[in-house]
């Protein structure tokens, strides 16, 4: 199948942090991403119509079991993916959970949900292009948590990410700092 023929799918991934600091990550037990840890969430409802706010707070509902109101998501992320594992297009809205959660570690459908401190994450098996380019874009764009609680903004960016070929290359397309 050529890269042109691939199917192209949206898709959320919503970053939760908890008082510590820690990230929620999930190591999947089902495609995409077999084996690997990387934040929760899920495809949109394109039959429904739903945005991407939406999802988010959908999928956080499904995976972690809590209800984070819209006014809490922060679009931080714009990714699109080309050719990612040579299945499909990905246009990924990556989104930040402003303030802290509370979620019990466990095991799901999709997988083990577990909370991870920041240095734990260089050790754990993670997306190639999580590790390369969306993390490292992350930490850029936002604020601590005491930057956080006083009312300082997360950054944005957008990145397109081309898997097609032998390795992987990829451009910010936009790049909004955070407040800080």
């Amino acid at each position: 199948m050529s890269d042109a023929a691939l199917p192209y799918r949206l898709a959320c991934l919503c970053d939760l942090r908890d008082a510590q600091g820690r990230h929620l990550l999930l190591l999947r037990k089902k495609q995409p991403n077999l084996g690997l840890c990387s934040p929760i969430g899920g495809k949109l409802d394109v039959e429904t119509g739903e945005s991407p706010h939406q999802c988010a707070r959908r999928e956080i509902m499904e995976e972690a079991g809590i209800d984070v109101p819209i006014e809490r998501l922060h679009l931080m992320g714009l990714i699109a993916e080309r050719a990612f594992e040579k299945r499909g297009h990905w246009l990924l809205f990556y989104f930040r959970v402003v303030g802290a959660v509370e979620v019990e570690a466990r095991d799901m459908a999709e997988g083990r949900l577990d909370w991870f401190h920041e240095r734990e994450l260089d050790g754990l098996p993670i997306p190639d292009t999580d590790r390369q380019i969306i993390w490292p874009l992350v930490r850029e764009h936002e604020v601590s948590p005491e930057q956080e609680r006083a009312g300082k903004r997360h950054g944005f960016f957008s990145v397109a990410i081309d898997c097609s070929g032998g390795s992987m290359s990829w451009r910010v397309e936009q790049s909004i700092p955070p407040q800080r």
